[in-house]
């Protein structure tokens, strides 16, 4: 078990690296997609590459980044249901999701996308309108990205078994961190119950409470 997690380590600090890129092609499509906006309003000048270099953009943050959401563990859970469950049971349904569905849809969705991408490649497949881009890098994203979350499920898998043997204290690498929107209603939740608590009469020392019984 310690060489499998070695290569979880291996796998996590890759994808923690690929996350920070991505974060960066955010800012790029941005930048390109109001440059775009002004050269087209001011100038009356636009090109179906720069729209489209912001769709390939976006899908590289949406294909590439889903390794990283997952060693975060900021992906969506049904959290009224996983919190009623034990750490160790919702272990188990983790690992089970991973070997039933995750990674077989994976490995189906490589398969499937590989020999699109190797067409485009081969012919230098473009794009139908006019000045627009090279299509391969596009659809190169789909079996890279499913690449990077099967190599990623792996190593939330062996964390997975190792918390399950006793190996490690957690089950995954990092805890979920509340948004600002989860914070903010458990700062109001606190402040409506020290407002309910503040509003409660207090009875004099030493008066036995009111069990509704005539004395």
């Amino acid at each position: 078990m310690a060489w499998l997690l070695k290569i979880s380590r291996l796998i996590d600090a890759l994808n923690e690296w690929i996350g920070k890129l991505v974060m960066w092609l955010v800012l790029a499509a941005v930048l390109i997609s109001a440059g775009n906006a002004i050269v087209r309003k001011a100038f009356d000048i636009g090109s179906n590459a720069f729209l489209e270099i912001q769709w390939y953009l976006f899908a590289a943050v949406f294909m590439l980044g889903s390794g990283y959401v997952w060693l975060r563990n900021a992906h969506v859970r049904i959290d009224f249901i996983s919190s009623k469950l034990s750490r160790r049971t919702n272990t188990i349904i983790d690992i089970a999701g991973m070997l039933l569905f995750t990674l077989p849809l994976c490995l189906i969705l490589i398969k499937l996308s590989w020999p699109v991408f190797e067409r485009a490649w081969v012919s230098g497949e473009m794009s139908q309108n006019a000045g627009g881009l090279i299509r391969w890098p596009a659809l190169l994203l789909i079996p890279l990205g499913f690449g990077i979350l099967a190599m990623q499920s792996v190593s939330e898998l062996i964390k997975r078994v190792a918390f399950l043997l006793g190996q490690r204290a957690e089950p995954f690498s990092v805890e979920h961190e509340k948004s600002a929107e989860e914070l903010l209603i458990e700062e109001l939740a606190a402040k409506a119950d020290l407002g309910n608590f503040e509003r409660m009469p207090l009875k004099p020392l030493g008066q036995k409470p009111d069990n509704g019984q005539g004395s």
